[in-house]
């Protein structure tokens, strides 16, 4: 029998070492001026790119740790130095893994590369899936894609909102209905290329957290990309949606959706993520516990205070072993039969929101105001248990899977 480990081997004590120091010395310095200025902080993303961190090789290397903790110790890494900045950084991630999960050989190796451009001139992508009335609900999705034979081109109408580099992406990737009838199983995602006539940015939004990553509409007027930009192919969509219409009636097997296929692929990162922030919160109070002196001694000398660091430290701890056995799971091909997938996010997500409400506590005065990181870690640790299924979809999941 293999030994039980759950230490980073030599590569990838290397690896986080490196995207710590990335993210102390480049990403912390300028989190406050990004998030005041509400852009994206294309400065920093060139800097990733030239030390290799924002590159497609970098994400790759991740992606195939046989061990599976590639991907989460490096989120939870660029999330400790700071959520808005690294999810510019890593936004263009979903994207990419939207065509991994749904396209061919030629499509992955067409464009998932100008998803990122190069060190001189970095580019990044958009995952269009969410809509004005459909977000969790994604049978409710009316962005329509029709067939034109003639011309071998799928014509796309519709809205997208939330979507991280919406607008400003060089390569977009859509989820549009192609047959009504079949509700979510009749979706299928396409590549929008660069500068393809009638996509625009729609409202650009204005966020209470993570403001340094680019959030806003995408608008689809009439637009046409070519046959090869269905992803998957239409032989395969064809096949999929002649046996969803068979079990549509006989309620059989469940057909793969593909919007559905990427965030059950990036629910253990989005955890990973929610972690990385709550450890950074964690860490300003426990310095700033071990220092602050009030009546006489630091404030960790008080039981009230030390017992909310202890809670902090275990929850922390807990939620990064859920990733990290979601994101193995995964990686050995492990089916999730009780959803521990959304298990990992659901848990990781709530511990952000109530980890960075308790560091601002125990900062007091100081964890309100901005001088202090707790109060925009706070804002940013929002967005963790609404993004990518709301806490509420994730226990929705999770309990069907408990039904089964």
């Amino acid at each position: 029998m293999g030994e039980f480990t759950l230490e980073l081997n030599e590569d990838q004590r290397q690896v986080r070492d490196w995207l710590h120091g990335f993210a102390a010395d480049v990403m912390r310095p300028a989190a406050a001026e990004w998030d005041e200025r509400e852009e994206t902080p294309w400065p920093i993303i060139q800097e990733a790119a030239k030390l290799g961190i924002y590159s497609l090789d970098f994400y790759a290397q991740q992606f195939f740790d046989p061990t599976g903790l590639g991907i989460p110790m490096a989120m939870e890494e660029l999330f400790w130095g700071d959520a808005g900045i690294a999810l510019s950084i890593v936004g263009t991630g979903l994207a990419a893994v939207g065509v991994l999960a749904n396209g061919t050989e030629e499509q992955i190796g067409t464009w998932v590369p100008q998803m990122y451009g190069d060190a001189n001139d970095v580019k990044v992508a958009a995952f269009c899936s969410s809509e004005p009335d459909a977000g969790s609900d994604v049978a409710s999705m009316r962005t329509r894609a029709v067939y034109d034979e003639a011309k071998d081109e799928w014509v796309l109408n519709g809205t997208k909102t939330w979507a991280t580099n919406g607008g400003i992406a060089n390569v977009h990737v859509v989820v549009a209905v192609v047959d009504p009838e079949l509700g979510s199983k009749g979706h299928a995602s396409f590549i929008v290329p660069p500068r393809t006539p009638g996509l625009s940015q729609g409202q650009k939004f204005q966020k209470h957290g993570i403001r340094a990553s680019h959030t806003a509409e995408v608008v689809l007027e009439d637009v046409r990309v070519p046959g090869s930009c269905l992803l998957g192919g239409k032989d395969k969509l064809d096949e999929r949606l002649a046996r969803a219409r068979e079990k549509a009636e006989s309620g059989g097997e469940r057909v793969k959706n593909a919007a559905m296929a990427t965030f059950e692929a990036s629910r253990p990162a989005v955890g990973a993520m929610a972690v990385g922030t709550a450890r950074a919160a964690y860490e300003v109070a426990l310095d700033y516990a071990r220092t602050r002196v009030q009546f006489g001694r630091p404030i960790i000398e008080n039981q009230g205070v030390a017992f909310q660091l202890a809670d902090m430290a275990t929850q922390i701890d807990a939620a990064r072993l859920l990733v990290w056995r979601a994101s193995w799971m995964a990686t050995a091909g492990k089916p999730f039969t009780n959803a521990e997938g959304s298990m990992s996010k659901l848990y990781a997500s709530e511990v952000a929101k109530s980890v960075t409400a308790q560091a601002i506590q125990i900062l007091g005065g100081n964890g309100y105001t901005r001088e202090y990181p707790v109060e925009r870690m706070h804002r940013d640790a929002a967005i963790y248990t609404i993004f990518e299924g709301t806490s509420e979809i994730q226990r929705m999941v999770i309990s069907r899977a408990l039904a089964k």
